[in-house]
């Protein structure tokens, strides 16, 4: 069993500017530990997270593939997660993941055209008001708009052009999401292999692992 990253050196005023890890960080967390030997033996050059928040789950990926030449990098919109996903990586001996405080993938297209082999992403997807997705602070960790896919259906055209021929995305999603649609979307708007690989139920909320590739 691969230990959940150590988070002691954040505090509860961290957790006032940035998103606290709860059951949604934890599905990934189980996600990538039950992919582990497929991941290691896919020997990943390079791995991006989309909204990184603690720094938790990349954290766990490059704990996973342990002493490699891969390259971890790791966006946030929000500079208080950028300052923890270096922090958190410090704190368990990860030494190689790069935060880059932009919105999404902004600035690093065209350089990571079909770059990416693993791409990780747990979106803000809660059913709320279009006009509170986009924020610069800790709304924008979860604040989804409409049905919860504003900003999920404004990543998902972008993942062809990031993953390289053997990446993989893994996207996290709730129930509103309507999951099985965006596997469909997937499958039939960009010819890609996608279905749920893991799901557990969280409360009232109904959470989903969507395993997607070229």
């Amino acid at each position: 069993m691969i230990p959940t990253p150590d988070l002691s050196h954040l505090t509860a005023k961290d957790f006032d500017r940035l998103y606290e890890p709860a059951e949604d960080t934890f599905l990934l967390l189980d996600a990538l530990e039950e992919e582990a030997s497929w991941l290691r033996s896919n020997k990943p050059r390079l791995c991006l997270e989309v909204g990184s928040g603690s720094g938790c789950v990349m954290t766990m990926l490059a704990t996973i593939l342990g002493e490699t030449s891969a390259y971890y990098f790791a966006t946030d919109i929000n500079p208080y997660a950028c300052r923890a996903t270096q922090q958190t990586a410090k704190q368990n001996n990860i030494g190689t993941i790069e935060p880059i405080q932009t919105s999404l993938i902004d600035s690093l297209l065209p350089r990571l055209h079909q770059a990416v082999d693993v791409l990780l992403f747990n979106p803000p997807y809660a059913v709320t008001p279009p006009e509170e997705v986009g924020s610069f602070g800790i709304e924008a960790a979860w604040a989804g708009g409409i049905d919860g896919r504003q900003v999920i259906d404004s990543f998902i055209p972008y993942v062809k052009d990031l993953l390289s021929p053997n990446g993989v995305f893994y996207l996290l999603l709730i129930n509103e999401n309507k999951p099985w649609e965006v596997v469909d979307r997937m499958k039939n708007d960009y010819a890609m292999q996608a279905g749920i690989i893991l799901q557990r139920t969280a409360g009232r909320e109904k959470q989903y692992i969507v395993k997607i590739q070229p």
